[in-house]
């Protein structure tokens, strides 16, 4: 197998895990740690309350979604670029009979009548409402009530057991360990990491040096201004698409970060004059709106930046995709978005985690009252993504159910781009874990990134033009060390895939990190991060009418899109596919070179320096930066 979605890393930094077996026909199925900060365990839940049980079946041929993706997306494999369709991909991994009838037995042989247990269509869980004391019963467990500082209050256990012929058929069930519960912005309490992936200060986000008072276009200044033109040059950008119609290219954002039209103009005026007069297309998923209540550099920085340099990078002759995802009242998670491009995602091994995940209808009223988006928007060919969470933010079931949902996407000829994250080796904010698997500032174990650290995304690090360097030099690049530092490392939670095994060996063998193994996952089978890497300093963006100086991943993922979508561009005219998910090939030998090696700097955090660039694959800069010319020649040679 290529690589296991299910071959989690053990580490004592996970925050649930999976027990071995007790002295009894039911083993331990989830256990949780450690209590979340902020939260208190305060009393014993009702036995007449009730519970609705949510039942996450275990997908079919899941355990091998690793390898299918492998055997279509690997240069040599005979099936290279033999993309699935969404039926082929449903029908490969919908549940067995037997998953359902074996969970929907052990709930009747427990007494529950038939007619309270509900599967869903896709078969992808089970649904039945019971009471507390049922569900001690039912799963060999108490259910407490615990009360945040806030004084919101949320029910879950500490761990819970299924019977060992029961166990193999699921995932997870709701509510049970997964204390990830959503904290309502409405009563002033602090949201959760996920559905407020779009607010200001969560997860990653680009950050500014302050205005510019001078218009800057020329090579010469690169290293301390980076435009269009400098971008081009770094990686040999130079490229007229011909097959724009059938080509596409996806930028995400999440609400209430939201780009300015205006300030998009005011961009192409001075540096993309085929933008002058266009706009992406934007696709509303779950109410979502370019909003313009709230404007400054920490709401429309971001998608100002990702839609200013993905859309010129592309030309205005190639159409760009705004997806802007969720409501100005609940927001949207990744998941919500997915739900959207991929109908089965909704079900898929027990759907969304409402503790994480907006709803749709907004249960709360004075949000957005249509049905969830569910299926109803086409993926375009490359997707990328300027935000992301940290790994610990959320448990290795929500993560792991989220990564599969990558794969199926790369099975679809999807390429999906991640940030890697702008603080090094910590996590946003410079949180770091403690050995309890909680994240303080004051932490000392290295804290990855997620999206960054599933294996089936490419994960996208930062790079800045060397003080004094210009363009023109062999390699005027070095990793990003002004402002912020390129996020990489090694998850805690995600087996190392086959494709790149031999790249982060070498890596592990000739440079070793000094640090002891009580800080980071020096396991040596863990999943490392980034893929590649491409210029986060200095950026000149337009941002509320006047041009300001940005730094962060968040460059770095939208410009890496677009040169993907160009190497499409040419593929489709010439007749072929998209290049889909990209990671098998770019670590093959037979794109050996194809990118600029960076082998200088480091990414600091946790107390230390972090680790460093080097020749060959490292956690910082990855592969390197993209040279357009030579990917471009590689990837029209294949089928």
């Amino acid at each position: 197998m290529r690589c296991s979605l299910t071959a989690l890393v053990a580490l004592s930094l996970a925050v649930v895990s999976l027990a071995g077996p007790v002295p009894s026909p039911y083993n331990v199925h989830e256990q949780r740690s450690v209590i979340p900060a902020g939260w208190t365990r305060t009393r014993r839940h009702d036995d007449v309350a009730t519970l609705p049980l949510r039942i996450a079946l275990k997908q079919n041929n899941i355990e091998s979604i690793g390898d299918y993706l492998y055997d279509i997306s690997h240069p040599e494999s005979g099936n290279y670029g033999k993309h699935w369709t969404a039926g082929e991909i449903s029908r490969k991994f919908s549940p067995s009979d037997e998953t359902v009838s074996t969970v929907r037995d052990w709930l009747i042989e427990n007494g529950l009548a038939s007619e309270r247990i509900r599967v869903s269509p896709t078969k992808g869980w089970i649904n039945v409402d019971v009471t507390v004391e049922e569900a001690e019963q039912l799963m060999n467990t108490e259910y407490h009530v615990y009360t945040h500082v806030t004084g919101q209050e949320h029910v879950g256990c500490e761990a819970y057991h299924l019977p060992e012929h029961v166990s193999p058929h699921v995932d997870f069930v709701l509510p049970s360990v997964h204390f990830d519960t959503k904290l309502k912005r409405r009563s002033g309490s602090a949201p959760d990491p996920a559905r407020s992936i779009g607010q200001p200060g969560v997860g990653i986000s680009p950050k500014t040096a302050g205005t510019i008072s001078q218009l800057v276009t020329e090579l010469e200044q690169c290293d301390e201004y980076i435009t269009p033109i400098c971008l081009r040059a770094l990686y040999g950008l130079v490229y007229e698409p011909v097959a724009t119609e059938l080509n596409s290219y996806g930028i995400v954002e999440y609400t209430p970060q939201a780009y300015l039209q205006t300030d998009l103009q005011m961009f192409a005026m001075n540096y993309s004059t085929d933008l002058i007069g266009k706009e992406p297309y934007m696709v509303s998923i779950d109410g979502g709106y370019a909003q313009t209540e709230y404007q400054g550099f920490e709401y429309n920085g971001e998608s100002n930046l990702d839609l200013q340099y993905g859309m010129t990078l592309v030309t205005g002759n190639q159409t760009v995709t705004l997806y802007q995802t969720g409501d100005m009242v609940e927001g949207a998670s990744f998941n919500n978005f997915l739900d959207a491009i991929d109908g089965s995602y909704c079900t898929f091994e027990g759907g969304d985690d409402y503790t994480q995940d907006a709803e749709y209808p907004d249960p709360y009223g004075g949000g957005y009252e249509g049905p969830e988006d569910c299926g109803t928007v086409t993926p375009a060919y490359v997707i990328s993504t300027s935000y992301g969470y940290n790994e610990a933010d959320l448990t290795p079931f929500y993560a792991g159910r989220q990564c599969a949902e990558y794969a199926k996407l790369g099975l679809m000829g999807v390429t999906v781009l991640y940030s890697s994250g702008d603080d090094g080796v910590a996590g946003n904010g410079n949180y770091c874990l403690n050995p309890n698997g909680t994240q303080t500032a004051d932490g000392m174990i290295f804290n990855p990134s997620f999206p960054g650290t599933c294996p089936y995304i490419t994960s996208v690090g930062a790079t800045m033009v060397k003080p004094n360097a210009t363009v023109a030099q062999v390699q005027p690049e070095m990793a990003c060390m002004e402002v912020i530092y390129s996020g990489g490392g090694f998850s805690n939670y995600f087996a190392m895939p086959s494709y790149q095994q031999s790249a982060v060996d070498y890596y592990l063998e000739t440079y070793p990190p000094d640090y002891p193994a009580t800080i980071w996952n020096s396991t040596g089978l863990s999943r490392g991060f980034p893929d590649i890497s491409a210029n986060g300093a200095n950026y000149v963006v337009a941002v509320d009418g006047q041009f300001e100086l940005v730094y962060g991943t968040s460059c770095s993922s939208p410009v890496s899109g677009a040169i993907f979508t160009m190497i499409n561009d040419a593929r489709l005219a010439a007749g072929k596919g998209p290049i889909g998910f990209i990671n098998p090939t770019i670590y093959s030998t037979g794109f050996a070179g194809a990118f600029n090696d960076i082998t200088t700097g480091s990414n600091p955090g946790c107390g230390t320096e972090g680790y460093n660039a080097t020749a060959g694959w490292d956690p910082v800069t990855g592969l390197g930066t993209p040279n357009f010319p030579m990917l471009l020649e590689k990837w029209l040679a294949l089928p």
